[in-house]
This record gives structure tokens, C-alpha cells and sequence, in this order.
């Protein structure tokens, strides 16, 4: 598999991260054989050090520091919240134009991963906010309704919580397409029967952090991930909204 390069310099590296792809070897998957992190090591003929996560079905941007000073520097960026993420998301209904979820999330551990962790956290602060950009509706009866909604949504988070968007969408009962864990199960069939579409809806658009070294803003974009941007072709979104989009 070769990554897609989004950005590169002699400090950090940014790829546009597939979807279903892990970024580094989990104990979870055991099975996997395929990893983000050894695949651009491979592919760029250096070490490379992962500063954030990415969820294994999330696609879109993944930055990687090329020396572990410079992980450090991100890192410290990433911890404290001064990195601008904006996430591209499909969710069933029609959400409102904008606005703010503040719900704070307990941790959820893994059983295997984090069984030595401490099971009683209190749940911390998670805040997201959302822009609704296009609404969708198709003469499809899935569930007791005679059509289905959707809409396509701008995500921004202030926090970094463990899987919070699909958590918080879950949440204002706006669950993004294709979540096995946090959606809805009639809507996810629906969309792999009528569709095809077999993954979650959800995009890393963009991010923008100050570089480590140069001390300069740098805005880091990727294209649409292919499925997504599939999807919405097919309910008909024209090419100046998919331009905007692209743009984000």
C-alpha cells in the first residue's frame, strides 16, 4: 500500500491516513499485518514517530514527527489543546445549522489494553462543536420512517477525548454513518445494501498547528476520502459544493 503525502519537510511528515488502516501495532489486532507507521517508514526510508491518534476507521490527516525531539514539541502542542481539527462527518437526520456539545465522557477502557488502568475515572471534559453543510433526504423507508435523512456535518473538537465525536453525535441522536460501536445498526445496513458503503463516514479534513521549528502556522488539507466523497455523488451534491468542500 502506498500512503498518500500530504506534506513533508526534513521535521514532520503528514499522509492522508485511509480508512480501516491502524497507525501502529495494537495487541487489539492482533491479526493485523498492516500499520501506518511501518508502511510510511518503509516508504519515506526513515523512522517515523506518531504524535496523535487516529482511529482505526477515521480517514483523513495523521502527522508524524521525523525525530523524537520534534515529537516532543508536537506532542506538547496536542496536550494542550492548540491544535485546529476540523472533521467532515455523515449523520443520520437533519441537524440543526450549528452549535455546541458539552457532555463530558468517561474513559472507556479496554478490557485487554488497559486493564491495569483505573476503572472508577470520573468523566472528563468534551466539547465539540458542529456546523451543519448540506442535508440530505432519500425516498428510502428504513426503520418506521418513510424516508431517510441525513446530513453532512463540519466537526470541530476542543477536547481530545477517546472516540468523542461518535460519542457526541451518538449523543444529540445524530450518530455518524457506518459506527458499528455508537450508530444505528438499521441505517448502517441500509447504507451497505442500497450504497455499498461499508465504512465510517468520518473525515480528518484538515489541521492546523505551528510548526516546531519555523514557529510558522501550517494548515495541513487532505481530499475527501474517496468513499465519502462517492456517497454524496451519488445523492447528487454538485461539483461547487464538493470544490468548497475540498477547500475546508
Amino acid at each position: 500500500m502506498l500512503l498518500s503525502i500530504i506534506y513533508q519537510d526534513e521535521y514532520l511528515v503528514a499522509i492522508n491516513k485511509p480508512a480501516g488502516l491502524l497507525v501502529h501495532r495494537s495487541m487489539l489486532d492482533k491479526h493485523e499485518t498492516q500499520f501506518a507507521v511501518q508502511l510510511l517508514r518503509d516508504q519515506i526510508g526513515q523512522h517515523v514517530f506518531p504524535v496523535h491518534r487516529l482511529d482505526r476507521p477515521t480517514s483523513g490527516v495523521l502527522v508524524f514527527a521525523l525525530s523524537a525531539d520534534i515529537a516532543r514539541k508536537l506532542n506538547e502542542q496536542f496536550a494542550s489543546q492548540l491544535i485546529h481539527k476540523v472533521y467532515l462527518a455523515v449523520v443520520r437526520g437533519h441537524i440543526m445549522e450549528q452549535g455546541i456539545i458539552d457532555y463530558g465522557l468517561k474513559e472507556k477502557l479496554d478490557k485487554i489494553a488497559d486493564k491495569m488502568a483505573k476503572q472508577d475515572k470520573p468523566a472528563q471534559e468534551a466539547v465539540t462543536l458542529f456546523k451543519g453543510l448540506h442535508k440530505f433526504e432519500l425516498p428510502f423507508a428504513v426503520g418506521r420512517y418513510a424516508s431517510a435523512r441525513y446530513s453532512l456535518v463540519q466537526l470541530t473538537p476542543k477536547t481530545g477525548r477517546k472516540h468523542q465525536l461518535r460519542r457526541h453525535l451518538a449523543h444529540i441522536n445524530h450518530p455518524i454513518v457506518g459506527d458499528t460501536a455508537h450508530g444505528d445498526g438499521k441505517h448502517n445496513s441500509f447504507m451497505r445494501q442500497q450504497f455499498n458503503f461499508r465504512q465510517l463516514a468520518l473525515t480528518c479534513k484538515s489541521m492546523r498547528l505551528t510548526h516546531p521549528v519555523t514557529q510558522q502556522s501550517l494548515v495541513l488539507n487532505c481530499d475527501l476520502d474517496r468513499n465519502i466523497l462517492d456517497l454524496l455523488e451519488k445523492w447528487q451534491i454538485n461539483q461547487q459544493q464538493l470544490d468548497t468542500l475540498n477547500n475546508l
